[in-house]
């Protein structure tokens, strides 16, 4: 199996080198990611400059754009094959709920999907890399299960609590759950004094009930959430025919 791994938080980041380390003895792996860190920069393409491709020290590419250019650069013009499965990861915090629309771990695995590859994003619950390596072992134990249950492509949202391997419950499959809004901007000021703003913390859960990523990551489960792209509104689109017509 060959497969391309990408992240959002950098090609440095602890968590790319932990999923590189881990799926290297079941596949050929290739890493293409961001030079810096790209959190928060969702299925975004840099169309208004060129982009540079370098190959560091530990043979990772790096790229100054986003998850989803690092994705596009290697599938269109890194790679002379086609992979198996493009993983993300693994992120640094959750990206569960209404954060999948933001992320840039997700986009990346979104960027191979629309390509017709399947695609798995992994992210950890809480920041601080808290026993990584069991998460990069969850991630391995997942894409060797393979899915044969479901059509390609598919595209797969994983949230891995920051827990020991042994004490990491079942893989349940989840919907996404849905935040309250978020907090407002900080507002403050430069060392000029120039008014600057920071975004705000994300919304506290709203929708975290039973069957969503929210409740089984808080009961120590892998949640696993089947993702589509298509955005239609099919309950508005009749209404609006209805009323075009």
């Amino acid at each position: 199996m060959k497969i391309l791994v990408s992240n959002d938080d950098g090609y440095l980041a602890p968590g790319i080198q932990a999923l590189a380390d881990a799926l290297a003895s079941i596949a050929d792996i290739t890493v293409v990611a961001p030079d810096s860190n790209r959190s928060g920069s969702s299925n975004s393409l840099t169309l208004d400059r060129p982009l540079t491709v370098y190959r560091a020290a530990n043979g990772f590419y790096s790229i100054n754009g986003t998850p989803s250019d690092c994705v596009h650069v290697a599938l269109t013009g890194i790679l002379d094959f086609r992979p198996d499965l493009i993983v993300s990861g693994i992120n640094q915090g959750q990206n569960m709920g209404d954060d999948t629309l933001y992320s840039g771990t997700v986009a990346a695995a979104t960027e191979g999907f629309l390509f017709g590859i399947p695609a798995i994003a992994f992210s950890q619950v809480a920041h601080g890399w808290a026993h990584l390596d069991a998460a990069a072992r969850a991630a391995r134990d997942i894409i060797q299960r393979g899915f044969d249950e479901l059509p390609r492509p598919y595209l797969l949202n994983v949230n891995i609590p920051n827990l020991p391997y042994e004490n990491l419950n079942r893989i349940v499959a989840t919907r996404l759950g849905k935040r309250h809004e978020s907090e407002k901007v900080i507002r403050t000021a430069d060392p000029h004094g120039r008014e600057i703003f920071w975004i705000g913390p994300a919304g506290a859960a709203k929708d975290a009930g039973e069957g969503t990523d929210f409740h089984a990551t808080a009961q120590g489960c892998i949640s696993v959430t089947p993702l589509q792209i298509d955005l239609t509104h099919g309950a508005q689109l009749a209404m609006l025919r209805k009323g075009l017509a």
